[in-house]
């Protein structure tokens, strides 16, 4: 009996490490999927209403989508130089 408590204890750690990277990992999706859906919002508003003119490629993408509306304001700054 006296055995299998370190293979028990071993199974909860693990579980519980399983379990926080898990949680962890869901927060900085939605983390990251409001920031790439706010950018994207900014940053397609202005395409619309005509005040910039910036190509929608997958670099862009990538710097709004982790910058947010940050990251959709130098995108908007690198397209004027």
């Amino acid at each position: 009996m006296f055995e299998a408590l370190p293979v028990f204890i071993l199974l909860a750690l693990v579980v519980l490490v399983g379990w926080l990277i898990l949680k962890l990992t869901v927060k900085v999706l939605k983390w990251l999927a409001l920031n790439a859906v706010s950018g994207l919002i900014v940053l397609g508003l202005l395409n619309f209403l005509g005040i910039t003119h910036v190509q929608l490629n997958l670099i862009n993408l990538l710097i709004v989508a982790v910058g947010g509306i940050p990251g959709a304001f130098i995108v908007i700054l690198l397209s004027l130089l």
